[in-house]
């Protein structure tokens, strides 16, 4: 059965494909076929240990993960930025599950590489009642595997389409996470994970949910 989430995401899809040129089109494949192919963005795997990381809310908090893990299981969640329309679709999703993560014993923290003032704006912009932390230059993401260089043509798709990803991360280095889900056990062992390069594809919550489940 085809989740809301996934119904959303093909919504959109369907109105990119009509509105946006051929060549946009095929550049941002490209683009994806690039990074799959290259050993960017690959992300740690099951049975891993996560590396601990200290970052800010988006009320400029320290949160510290392996802090959080002495309280039971952590959902981590890598999103590219909150001007990304499909990571918004999935923080969504995400909130409206929260409440069954925390029956779990379980926390929910989403991360990205944007400034605190931008983490703050999409956890407002989305009604997130969790917590979204500021990774600054990737560093956390990075311990993860899971940093990739955008492409200088895909640079300049994103800049005509004025998603200005340096303004929102607060440097210039043009370089994401790519989307990745996790769930990290209480001894910080990574007991789930969900990586792809490709940006619309990433794990369902529910099914992210059912997985926590599985962990009792």
């Amino acid at each position: 059965m085809k989740t809301e989430m996934r119904h959303q995401f093909d919504q959109y899809i369907e109105k990119f494909k009509a509105s946006a040129s051929e060549d946009v089109q095929t550049k941002m494949k490209d683009a994806i076929d690039e990074l799959e192919a290259s050993d960017e963005g690959k992300g740690l795997k099951e049975g891993a240990k996560a590396p601990n990381f200290k970052l800010p809310n988006a009320n400029g908090e320290t949160v510290e993960l392996y802090e959080q893990l002495k309280q039971g299981p952590v959902v981590l969640t890598f999103y590219r930025g909150g001007w990304c329309p499909y990571c918004n679709m999935e923080l969504r999703a995400y909130q409206q599950i929260v409440g069954d993560i925390h029956n779990q014993g379980a926390e929910l923290i989403a991360i990205s590489p944007e400034t605190p003032d931008h983490s703050l704006s999409t956890q407002e912009k989305n009604n997130l009642e969790y917590m979204v932390l500021s990774d600054e230059g990737n560093e956390v993401a990075n311990q993860f595997n899971l940093v990739y260089q955008l492409p200088d043509y895909l640079v300049e798709v994103y800049k005509n389409k004025g998603l200005g990803v340096n303004k929102h991360n607060g440097d210039e280095t043009w370089t994401l996470p790519v989307a990745a889900t996790y769930i990290i056990s209480e001894d910080g062992t990574i007991a789930y994970e969900y990586t792809k390069s490709d940006y619309k594809d990433r794990a369902e919550p529910s099914e992210v949910l059912e997985e926590l489940k599985r962990l009792k």
